[in-house]
């Protein structure tokens, strides 16, 4: 079941599974950032509107903006 970035709170884990149609240079940048196919991340914070999320994937902590983060493909871990 594909799960988006916007409906996961904070402490949710999922896995990476693909990437939806979007700009090919903005999907290169997420890859380059660790957000492989098959890596794991956890939601670390939520702002208060929603936008942005923060992220947790190998060992690091990325901040993504909502139209960001809407073409990253994951499923619950």
């Amino acid at each position: 079941m594909d799960v988006s970035l916007q409906e996961m709170k904070p402490g949710d884990t999922a896995r990476v599974v693909g990437f939806a149609k979007g700009e090919r240079d903005y999907r290169q940048r997420l890859l380059a950032m660790g957000l492989t196919p098959g890596a794991v991340f956890s939601v670390t914070r939520v702002a208060p509107l929603g936008d942005p999320v923060e992220i947790s994937v190998r060992n690091f902590t990325l901040t993504l903006r909502k139209d960001e983060a809407a073409i990253l493909k994951a499923v619950r871990a």
